[in-house]
């Protein structure tokens, strides 16, 4: 259990090789157009990033995922990430997804190999798999023994973690600001992904200011991020 526990701490720490340190996910052109200019408007585009593209999204494939990977059931994960990586609009934010699930993937199985691990591999390689970030995530975690509630309430927590290391790059908020932002949502959590296991939600997608905010990044004159 103590081994896991610090598995789980390395996949949620900043400094593992994922790449997200390059997509804001949309914040930068939330910032740029002026959407987002205040704390206040960051705590609104986080409770979104909350509900709608974790609660809705990103968190129920994770669920779905992590039971794949642990049955072995490969033609459901296929599936799953082929539908996870369709909901998103923004075709940089399904490049942004594959590219840090494919990482993800790969790195993982470098430091704790794993025989599932390496069987989605092959089929990332056959072109069957993307993988979608979640459904990489969902397989890090069964890999490292991560139970399915704890993989969502990670996941979670490294999406929106990366939201306020976005903001604080992009955005004039101090440290302290941003990090009572984060902590208000985090509080939220737990009550999140109880109310995705109790309904046993399929991923879907309704997050239409975030989408508009990724598939405009590409026209901004300088960026900081990829998407």
């Amino acid at each position: 259990m103590r081994a896991s526990r610090m598995s789980l701490l390395h996949l949620c720490d900043s400094l593992f090789p994922l790449g997200g340190f390059a997509h804001s996910d949309g914040l930068e052109s939330a910032t740029s157009s002026g959407a987002v200019s205040s704390a206040s408007d960051l705590g609104h585009w986080l409770d979104v990033c909350l509900d709608e593209a974790i609660g809705r999204l990103d968190g129920p494939a994770v669920l779905h995922a992590w039971t794949a990977f642990h049955d072995r059931d490969w033609e459901a994960l296929a599936r799953l990430d082929q539908e996870v990586v369709a909901l998103r609009p923004s075709s940089s934010a399904r490049r942004a997804s594959r590219a840090m699930g494919s990482r993800l993937l790969v790195t993982w199985q470098a430091l704790y190999p794993d025989p599932r691990l390496a069987h989605a591999l092959r089929l990332t390689h056959e072109g069957r798999l993307g993988p979608a970030l979640p459904v990489a995530f969902a397989g890090a975690c069964v890999a490292a023994g991560i139970d399915r509630r704890d993989a969502v309430d990670a996941f979670a927590y490294t999406r929106l973690a990366a939201t306020i290391s976005s903001a604080m790059r992009l955005m004039p908020i101090g440290q302290s600001e941003a990090h009572r932002l984060l902590t208000e949502t985090l509080a939220r959590v737990p009550a999140t992904v109880d109310a995705m296991i109790e309904k046993g939600w399929a991923p879907e997608s309704f997050a239409p200011a975030m989408d508009i905010a990724t598939m405009t990044q590409q026209y901004l004159h300088s960026r900081l991020f990829r998407s």
